[in-house]
């Protein structure tokens, strides 16, 4: 290391006096900084509960794009007036202490390194940095109570000294990424919970294995055998029974929580997919709708009369809510048919909508699992920038002897696209299928292709609402599942940010593209427009650079350009570049 980055390092110079920023002063991209240039502004000064921390590397996400869109009409802002009183955005964030306020000496010291759990809670209000707190596209931040102490904790995830800053930067959305293999879904009613147990009639002897108590328990056409058996078991620890007659189950249910949704739906014997329909919409957060077969020994092919279902695959993401099937009588036996989240070891993924930022940092995990996926295919509808996918990770799949597809659909054509999907999931089909296009149309088209056990990971939004029409009955026939999560946590962040200071993870193997603080109007057009295949990566201390791709870094600073390794972003590189151009205050 040279002198010059052991010093940018150890934070010891002071702050100077102004700094430049990107304030957002109304709804638009041309309302971030003035005219596409940044602002300057004084450099906050810490109070006795506050720190001042000089920010290293950002990271550009397109929900970043959508705050700037939306403006003071963003859900985080409470309709905040920007012109009046503008935030500063950017939540993807690495930084260093350099003033700490006189009440916290006992917890922080200068140059310690950090990176933002952005999605902050305080007093019950999100708080998020980068939304209502001012965020990382300045050249310093003041961070207060809200990040400290905040419901969770603190906000701030240390970082050991050898770590890059753009990959402890990228480590929040990679965190999103991680959390979405790290789901654990319940194997039994939701203890305390709400539950509707809903039996059309069909005289078959049920029972219930595993735990989990609920608080109530709404009762609709159950059988006196059935409603027995489940008052014996619960009434004695305080389980409130309600029957429910000549009423909509659905309207109780709301009623007895309050409108929350209920926590479990046990639906025994078949039913119409309208029905399916109405009731996967009275689920709470995290809510589980079971469906068990009439028949015990039958194969449940067709739990619903008909196979297709409407599924609300916004909600699967956003509400983390899920449709399970059992053959019965155990009625918990749906519960436990499949709870695997993770990538299937020597199985076979489908990536799909791989082309951007998120869906290459999809594929770019699975191929460095350690023991991941041996088949790997990725597909995108219409943009090139898949093809750097191939150019990029295609000789490290060769090398780990994992078979590694890409597919442009509009390129190559529908038969070639789906003949390509067939060859590659095999007989069986594919074991993961992870979805990156905000698409219903790309659920239906792919859950044919699960295989036995199989999980489709909903990993792009859809709005609540949105409804796909799957086979559910073939689906759960096969024990397959779709699964689906939204965001991080504050362990999230920090299981990510361990595996990547432990070398299981490359986040800088995500970098596309480069900028000092000048560039960051030009990033986040780029941004906005799809036009890199990964990661934008904003160093505010760094002035003069542009936004400047790696590929065309030879031009601009060839001697960062030679610290690539294969065209990937290196700590290297990073040293080198703020070694030499870091703004000294």
């Amino acid at each position: 290391m040279g002198e010059a980055m052991g010093r940018y390092q150890a934070a010891r110079e002071p702050a100077p006096e102004t700094m430049w920023a990107w304030p957002l002063y109304g709804a638009g991209l041309d309302n971030l900084g003035r005219n596409h240039r940044p602002v300057r502004l004084p450099v906050p000064m810490p109070g006795p509960y506050q720190l001042l921390a000089r920010i290293d590397a950002v990271g550009l996400c397109f929900s970043d794009v959508k705050l700037i869109r939306a403006g003071g009409d963003h859900p985080r802002l409470y309709g905040r007036d920007l012109a009046a009183d503008p935030t500063i955005v950017g939540h993807e964030v690495s930084l260093t202490v350099v003033e700490v306020g006189e009440r916290l000496g006992h917890r922080f010291r200068i140059g310690q390194r950090f990176v933002v759990q952005a999605d902050i809670y305080y007093h019950g209000v999100n708080l998020a940095y980068g939304y209502m707190l001012r965020g990382g596209l300045a050249q310093y931040s003041l961070l207060g109570e809200e990040v400290l102490n905040g419901d969770a904790g603190c906000y701030l995830i240390p970082i050991q000294a050898d770590v890059g800053y753009a990959e402890a930067a990228l480590t929040e959305p990679w965190a999103c990424i991680e959390a979405s293999y790290r789901i654990r879904y319940r194997c039994g009613l939701k203890e305390g919970g709400t539950a509707l147990f809903l039996v059309p009639g069909d005289g078959v002897e049920y029972r219930l294995g595993g735990d989990g108590c609920p608080a109530t328990v709404l009762l609709s056409q159950v059988p006196q055998t059935l409603e027995a058996f489940l008052r014996q078991r619960w009434e004695g620890k305080g389980t409130v029974f309600v029957v429910v007659e000549g009423r909509d189950a659905a309207v109780v249910g709301r009623r007895e929580t309050q409108g929350n949704g209920l926590d479990d739906i046990v639906l025994l014997g078949p039913t119409s997919p309208s029905r399916i329909e109405a009731l996967a919409s009275c689920l709470a957060s995290g809510g589980v709708l079971n469906l068990v077969s009439p028949v015990p020994d039958q194969v449940q092919a067709e739990p619903t009369k008909a196979g297709r279902v409407p599924l609300d695959v916004g909600r699967i993401h956003y509400d983390d809510i899920k449709i399970v099937g059992c053959r019965g009588p155990d009625i918990a036996e749906g519960y436990r048919a499949n709870t695997r989240a993770e990538l299937r070891p020597g199985g076979r993924a489908w990536f799909l909508g791989a082309g951007g930022p998120m869906g290459q940092m999809q594929v770019q995990r699975a191929l460095e699992m350690p023991d991941g996926p041996r088949a790997v295919l990725a597909s995108n509808l219409r943009s090139g920038r898949i093809e750097s996918l191939a150019r990029r990770f295609g000789p490290y799949a060769e090398q780990r002897g994992i078979e590694f597809v890409c597919l442009t659909r509009e390129e190559v054509g529908d038969e070639v696209y789906f003949s390509g999907i067939e060859r590659l999931a095999g007989k069986g089909g594919f074991d993961d299928i992870v979805v990156l296009a905000p698409s219903a149309r790309a659920v239906e088209e792919a859950a044919p292709y699960l295989a036995e056990g199989g999980v489709m990971n909903m990993f792009a939004g859809m709005p609540r609402g949105t409804l796909a029409q799957v086979n559910l009955g073939k689906l759960l026939a096969r024990k397959a599942c779709i699964i689906g999560s939204s965001g991080s946590t504050i362990e999230d962040l920090e299981y990510t940010l361990r595996k990547a200071e432990r070398g299981e993870l490359r986040p800088n193997g995500s970098v596309a593209a480069v900028a000092g603080i000048e560039g960051v109007w030009e990033g986040m057009q780029g941004v906005a427009e799809g036009r890199f295949p990964g990661k934008v990566v904003i160093y505010p201390q760094v002035e003069g650079l542009g936004l400047t791709p790696l590929d065309e870094l030879h031009h601009v600073l060839p001697q960062v350009a030679e610290k690539l390794e294969d065209g990937i972003w290196t700590r290297e590189a990073e040293e080198e570049l703020l070694g030499g151009r870091w703004a000294r205050p």
